[in-house]
């Protein structure tokens, strides 16, 4: 077939799959033919030279097969070919199936969807030495040890040793202590440790440390951590060097032994996110506002640096979370990035819905998870249902608001995410995301539980779940491109979907913590400081250089807070909701006063309410401003105030009359006196003259 510029070869896995070309070729959108480029039987063994000439045409190439793909690369090698080669599993995702017949719409947009090109991604360079630390508490970890000493530089320590015994020959550094703090990652880390002692060159049966000392610090490259207690780092299976089987399991520390052997050189490691500071809302003039990706972030990767956050790539696990629950896009996640996914979701959807599909129901997996429960329900069950449409991704939990809320836009009727039972990522950031976009549909007026999550392990409740789903219809399906940052993919979404709901409203309100939302300001109550306007790190608020004048832009507000917690007045609250009006992306007027002018050379330079409000609060109140040419000051600009005070003879700094000092001569004169005598006192306690 020829699709798009590509040409696609499909094999019916000698028969294994009841493929019908012309039906195929029809859903597709290309034209069938039962020469070349017909279905074949036998791809990757009789009819291999179909493959070989096809890559000798040089036309981009999709195969329908990935079983074989290694095979099919080493044919390309081998012919030197530089033609472009996509595959994709049509086999245990739809062709075996008890609806393998009525699969022809899935299996075409699962062709669609693979033409996408694959995410490149920048990398960082980790370099390790083999300087290696085997933590432990018992001899398990000196077993270790000298397995390890011909490959890797190295020591032991033990926590809290008890009964080991003397060493005739110390080839191996051991030492006591307890790593008190850690950081860093392969090839890099650094340790703090407490009661860090050295045997004593005297122990006869049993090792003896001399005396402990706190604060010792170290490094390595690698660390395996036999102990069995607790992790040293959070979402420890992320941290790149850090190994940590259970010492109970003679197979996992083998098997940890043998990876830790192989890290030794350079490594490199994908930067899974690309941050753009400039538009992160964090922080400004230390007033903390966002702090979606501190809180969700599993490793520790994040932390905040001023007015904005940082991400370490060599910590940073690539879960997606941060990108995730990101409002304004500065944490793009790359693996791939939002458009590119939700590009390929549009391929996959739109396909289905031309080739006739309905009632789709999108399964979303990790490839390393879900894929062997797909195999697992394929081969030795029913297979997938034919509405169900697998869309692999590296990380469930990259999935956010705007990427569910265009599956519906582009007409998926349910929704599914596909977790292991106990999931090792944090997965409390995509429930976030499920519950928001689940708001909004509900609030739409379209039927709840359409975004939910199977947490499973095993194929037949996988099956069960996925067989329990109601049969319903989608939104009519959008046909829109995506473009733009997440945020703005959300709002195409949002745009469409209110389009086509059973019960359109003008808003829908959400949870506290959403990033979609309206700014309650009590006008009365603003002086028009514009604080508020230098805080906004999105430009939702925003002035007029040439008048007092606060305007709101609610489509660019994310909740960050900044405005709230930079009000002095303290009149500005944060009203989450989503509005589809098209008034939420015009700047809408707050408040708006006239300026006033400096009473000596006529300049604007404030607003009428706010220099009244000030002397009001001053004029007779205050002694510095006893004088009306004092209280006429307020009422000028900056320059002439400069200016009056340099023609005045008032001391700025002088303070009132201090009241006369009063002796022990003055208090014995008091009482000798008679009161008639006795000298009148003005209200400060001086003497008249």
């Amino acid at each position: 077939m020829q699709l798009d510029g590509r040409r696609v070869l499909v094999c019916n896995c000698e028969k294994t799959m009841p493929l019908d070309a012309e039906g195929l070729a029809k859903a597709c959108g290309a034209s069938a033919s039962a020469g070349p480029d017909g279905i074949a039987t036998q791809l990757c063994r009789a009819e291999l030279k179909r493959f070989q000439d096809a890559l000798k045409a040089g036309q981009p190439l999709t195969v329908a097969c990935t079983q074989e793909s290694p095979l099919f690369e080493e044919q390309r090698e081998e012919l030197g070919s530089t033609t472009p080669v996509s595959y994709v599993n049509i086999r245990e995702t739809a062709g075996w199936s008890s609806e393998a017949a009525e699969a022809t719409p899935k299996i075409a947009a699962l062709i669609a969807a693979a033409a996408m090109p694959p995410a490149s991604l920048p990398a960082v360079t980790m370099t390790s030495q083999g300087i290696a630390l085997i933590y432990g508490r018992d001899e398990r970890a000196i077993a270790a040890a000298r397995q390890l000493s011909s490959r890797l530089d190295v020591t032991i320590m033990l926590d809290r040793p008890k009964d080991i015994p003397g060493q005739p020959l110390m080839d191996i550094p051991i030492v006591q202590g307890r790593i008190a703090a850690a950081r860093g990652h392969l090839g890099a880390f650094e340790l703090v440790i407490d009661d860090y002692a050295l045997p004593l060159p005297s122990s006869r049966q049993s090792l003896i440390f001399g005396p402990p000392r706190n604060g010792a610090t170290s490094k390595c490259d690698i660390i395996i951590d036999l102990t069995g207690g607790t992790p040293l780092f959070s979402a420890h299976e992320k941290r790149d060097g850090y190994l940590r089987p259970d010492p109970n399991d003679p197979a996992a520390v083998q098997r940890a032994l043998f990876d830790a052997a192989e890290l030794v050189g350079e490594f490199e490691k994908p930067v899974y996110v690309d941050f753009h500071a400039e538009l992160c809302a964090h922080s400004r003039s230390r007033r903390t506002g966002c702090t979606r990706c501190l809180d969700i972030c599993p490793t520790g990767a994040i932390t905040p640096a001023g007015d904005h956050v940082v991400i370490d790539p060599y910590i940073c696990g690539g879960c997606g979370n941060c990108g995730a629950v990101c409002p304004t896009g500065a944490a793009d996640y790359r693996l791939p990035p939002a458009a590119t996914l939700t590009e390929q979701l549009r391929a996959l959807l739109l396909a289905y819905h031309e080739a006739g599909g309905r009632q789709a129901v999108l399964l979303v997996h990790n490839g390393k998870h879900g894929s062997p429960l797909i195999d697992a329900l394929a081969r030795y069950g029913d297979g997938l249902p034919a509405r169900v449409l697998p869309l692999s991704v590296h990380a469930v939990s990259e999935c956010g608001v705007s990427f569910f809320a265009s599956a519906f836009a582009y007409g998926v009727a349910d929704v599914r995410v596909l977790a292991p039972a106990k999931a090792k990522d944090d997965l409390g950031g995509l429930a976030q995301q499920m519950a928001l976009t689940e708001s909004i549909l509900v609030g739409l007026g379209f039927e709840g539980g359409r975004v939910g999550l199977i947490e499973t392990d095993d194929p037949d409740q996988l099956a069960a779940a996925l067989a329990a789903l109601p049969r319903r219809d989608g939104p009519s399906n959008a046909s829109y491109l995506p473009m733009g940052r997440s945020r703005d993919l959300a709002r195409l979404a949002f745009r469409h979907l209110h389009k086509v709901a059973p019960q359109p409203v003008d808003a829908v309100a959400l949870p506290p913590g959403a990033p979609f939302g309206n700014l309650r300001i009590d006008v009365g109550g603003c002086t028009l400081c514009l604080s508020c306007v230098s805080a906004c790190p999105t430009g939702a608020l925003s002035d007029d250089p040439d008048r007092p004048r606060l305007t709101f832009t609610e489509d660019a507000c994310v909740q960050c807070g900044l405005c709230k917690n930079t009000c002095p007045e303290k009149v500005i609250a944060l009203e989450p909701r989503v509005n589809f009006t098209e008034a939420s992306s015009v700047a809408r007027l707050i408040k708006e006063e006239e300026p006033f002018h400096c009473v000596r050379c006529g300049k604007a330079f404030g607003t009428k309410s706010s220099i009244e409000r000030i002397v009001a609060q001053l004029e007779g109140k205050h002694w510095m401003f006893g004088k009306s040419e004092m209280i006429e000051r307020l009422r000028m600009c900056a320059d002439c105030r400069i200016i009056a005070q340099s023609e005045s003879q008032i001391d700025p700094y002088a303070g009132p009359p201090r009241p006369m000092v009063r002796t022990t001569d003055d208090y014995i004169a008091e009482r000798e006196a008679p009161a008639a005598d006795l000298p009148k006192t003005n209200a400060g306690g001086k003497k008249p003259a």
